[in-house]
């Protein structure tokens, strides 16, 4: 199987509480190779952008909100089958619904505030990785 490329995002809740580098430190315990990091704060400009798709969505002002709150750390993930096996690792996007063993378990504070993001697709995988790291 070839080695495929995602996106992730270390959100502001985790960043706060410091779990930055627990969280890094799974992320390459379970295979990954950090390919892009950067900590930076996103603004809103970039956060309705990014998060676009979800403009009709009765949530998307609360997210613009939540993801511009603070620091995030945005990387991009490198790995065989990386973009479901960093789903698998971040859990499902409720913590309390997450399993044993996953950052959303882990480190989730609840649905909004989940500690990461991780891309779907290889479509969206691509998008959001050149939207943080147009140089790779």
């Amino acid at each position: 199987m070839a080695v495929e490329r995602t996106f992730g995002i270390i959100k502001p809740d985790a960043v706060a509480s410091g779990f930055t580098g627990e969280i890094l430190s799974i992320i390459e315990r379970n295979g990954f190779t950090i390919v892009g990091m950067e900590k930076r704060t996103i603004n809103t400009t970039e956060a309705e952008s990014f998060y676009g798709v979800h403009k009709s969505k009765p949530f998307f002002g609360e997210l613009v909100s939540y993801i511009t709150s603070g620091p995030v750390i945005v990387l991009a993930l490198e790995r065989e089958n990386a973009i479901q096996e960093w789903r698998n690792l971040m859990g499902a996007t409720d913590p309390l619904k997450a399993s044993v063993g996953t950052l959303r378990k882990m480190f989730g504070k609840h649905l909004s505030s989940n500690a990461t993001h991780g891309s779907d697709a290889p479509e969206t995988a691509k998008q959001e990785c050149a939207f943080f790291f147009p140089h790779l």
